[in-house]
């Protein structure tokens, strides 16, 4: 599949409840799926995982989740995503769940193949970890809602803020090749990659570039990418192969939900060896950060 700007920025719908979807057959990949929704005080949303596993994170809202392997009541409490960590519910495959608002709001739902049978998952804020990364106006926080190593077979997930004026994905990273050692360590997975956006103010935006050189196989094969998309609130990136930086515009800051599912439930990764230096020079962390 040939990527463009045209293919790898989807704008929010304004079809009801749906606020965008994205599946293999629109991304032309194999693995994620991905949907943010909203959902009305009182309202119901119900769906079937079939051979995948799933997961739910609040977005703002709270909202009671119903399953024949388990039930969880008040998911959800932050006013907005800024002020606050998501909730985060995994369901395994074969498992009908239905999602009630208790408070209306909206929720990120994301699932991919799996052939295991994994246990439900409640993560709740005080057990996720969050830190900042990078250094200088490369600092963002990181919240690790389901990061490698958790008890789920495909699915990582992350939220990222990026403070006004600062990069994220810096420098420039890919993981769009299954690399490991003869002792069986991963250097490098191939994973597919989703952000979906939101901006703490109107009319914000991030820029995010989306790149590949030969160390690509799509870039080998003759699909190259680049291509510079401005993100706006709501919109959601897919990542294909290629490196991935992001840039908040100054006087914004930038969140992002990120889904990954891919060869390994890991974040391996290898730099723009154009730019790797970079991280020698940090002095100090924002002191934005964090901001909750």
């Amino acid at each position: 599949m040939d990527y463009n700007a045209d293919n790898l920025l989807t704008k929010p719908s304004s079809n009801g409840d749906v606020i965008c979807s994205i599946t293999p057959g629109t991304a032309g990949w194999k693995d994620i799926s991905f949907q943010a929704r909203r959902l009305a005080t009182g309202a119901t949303w119900q769906f079937y995982t079939d051979e995948n596993e799933f997961a739910f994170a609040n977005l703002t809202g709270t909202y009671d989740i119903s399953t024949d392997k388990g039930n969880w009541h008040g998911v959800g409490s932050r006013r907005d995503v800024f002020s606050g960590c998501a909730h985060v519910v995994v369901i395994p495959r074969r498992t009908k769940l239905r999602v009630t608002a208790q408070v209306g709001g909206e929720f990120a739902t994301t699932w991919a193949p799996t052939d295991r049978d994994i246990q439900p998952l409640f993560i709740e804020p005080h057990n996720v970890r969050r830190f900042v990364r990078g250094g200088d106006n490369v600092s963002r926080q990181v919240n690790d809602l389901l990061p490698p190593g958790s008890p789920v077979h495909r699915l990582v997930l992350v939220e990222v803020y990026t403070p006004s004026g600062n990069w994220s994905g810096y420098p420039p990273h890919k993981h769009d090749v299954h690399v490991v050692t003869p002792n069986g360590t991963v250097l490098e997975a191939d994973l597919e990659e989703v952000y979906f956006y939101k901006l703490d103010k109107p009319h914000g935006f991030a820029l995010q570039r989306i790149y590949t050189d030969a160390r690509s196989p799509e870039h080998r094969a003759g699909h190259p990418i680049d291509a510079t998309l401005r993100c706006e609130n709501d919109c959601t990136v897919i990542v294909p192969a290629g490196y991935h930086p992001v840039v908040s515009a100054p006087g914004y800051c930038t969140y992002f939900f990120n889904v990954l599912a891919g060869s390994a439930q890991s974040l391996a990764n290898t730099e723009d060896p154009r730019y790797a230096w970079v991280r020698d020079t940090y002095q100090n962390t924002d002191p934005r950060l964090p901001l909750y």
